[in-house]
């Protein structure tokens, strides 16, 4: 479990065929705040990796997936965001990350507001439901919060800091990006589908109909 504050920027330096899985090698480009261990799970850019081995005191190796590779950016990125996993106790900053992406979006727009950077993406229809205004979205691994839902896009703004610390800062129209919605969104969503079709007991007045009616 992540938090989507992640705490730099890395670098895919190899990538080896395995099969059908593919062995990345990734480096930091900053120091870790205690050494890496093997079996630690760790989000390149919104994806949560294994990590493998240590062949240096900034980098590490893990395998993705060809499921993985299929649906995130990491087949063609080489610049990423890094997260460790939190560990209990931590400060929950951002929101609930699992570092299991539902697919990739596409930045259509990068404009500078004031200090801030304002970025729309496109998103499939399928991602759409799990979006509301002032929500929470992680967008490279990385934790916003919704300003705005369109039919098929979403928009965010992102503080200086954010920009400088992340990839993000570096979007332009066109790039893919990873996007993970609310987790808490779709399990409320699947429960309400089982009650709509039958399969469980309906709780309180708590129905799809209800939350489109009053704009969720």
């Amino acid at each position: 479990m992540f938090t989507g504050l992640v705490l730099g920027r890395g670098e895919i330096t190899r990538r080896r065929p395995r099969g059908s899985e593919v062995e990345l090698t990734v480096t930091a480009g900053f120091d870790w705040d205690s050494p890496l261990v093997l079996g630690e799970s760790i989000a390149v850019s919104g994806v949560c990796l294994t990590v493998t081995g240590a062949p240096g005191p900034r980098a590490f190796t893990a395998y993705a997936s060809a499921e993985t590779v299929s649906r995130s950016t990491l087949g063609a990125a080489r610049e990423v965001n890094l997260e460790r996993a939190l560990a209990l106790g931590d400060r929950l900053g951002g929101h609930l990350v699992s570092g299991h992406i539902d697919g990739t979006g596409q930045v259509l727009a990068a404009n500078r507001a004031g200090s801030s950077l304002f970025c729309r993406f496109g998103a499939g229809a399928g991602l759409m439901p799990f979006l509301v205004p002032k929500g929470s979205v992680a967008v490279d691994g990385v934790s916003l919060t919704v300003n705005d839902v369109e039919d098929a896009a979403f928009t965010v703004n992102l503080i200086p800091s954010t920009a400088d610390i992340t990839t993000l800062g570096g979007l332009k129209p066109g790039d893919a990006v990873n996007l993970e919605t609310d987790l808490l969104g779709k399990y409320v969503h699947r429960l309400l589908r089982f009650q709509e079709q039958g399969q469980s007991r309906p709780h309180s007045g708590l129905t799809l109909d209800f939350l489109a009616r009053h704009g969720f």
